[in-house]
């Protein structure tokens, strides 16, 4: 499972022109899940990305985390994150997860961050979305679930 998380000052997600998911503060997932994945790897990320240190403290340091601050989060399903590039022009996407698993994992990954965050957001899975993310920092990490 791979996640770009983005620290933001605001983040929408837009379906055929109507705004379906909103958040201020906080951070904006974009989450790709590989055929492999399984429960344990949403579990793992969720855990990792809201304790997180990325918000700055009064001092301007990098020391908070999500739950510190009361951030909102907007998570996005984006099987393009597992395009392999290194051969050719077109990606590969033969590690991203069947539709209906990949599904019920972005699901599951939603319902953890629900039951750790006051407010969450996603886009539609499967649908083509515009969103516009206020990037502050810019603070951008790219994590994968640990490999067995």
């Amino acid at each position: 499972m791979r996640a770009v998380v983005q620290r933001v000052k605001k983040a929408s997600c837009y379906v055929e022109g109507k705004k379906i998911g909103a958040i201020d503060k906080g951070i904006v997932i974009f989450l790709g899940i590989e055929k492999e994945d399984t429960a344990l790897e949403a579990e793992y990320l969720a855990k990792k990305i809201v304790n997180l240190r990325i918000f700055e403290d009064c001092r301007g340091k990098m020391n908070l985390s999500l739950h510190q601050v009361k951030g909102e989060v907007l998570i996005i399903s984006q099987f393009t994150l597992l395009g392999d590039c290194r051969k050719g022009l077109r990606p590969n996407f033969i590690r991203a997860a069947p539709l209906e698993v990949a599904r019920r994992l972005y699901e599951f990954f939603v319902e953890l961050m629900q039951r750790e965050v006051g407010k969450v957001e996603k886009g539609k899975f499967g649908a083509r979305m515009r969103i516009l993310v206020d990037n502050e920092g810019p603070v951008t990490l790219i994590l994968d679930s640990p490999e067995e």
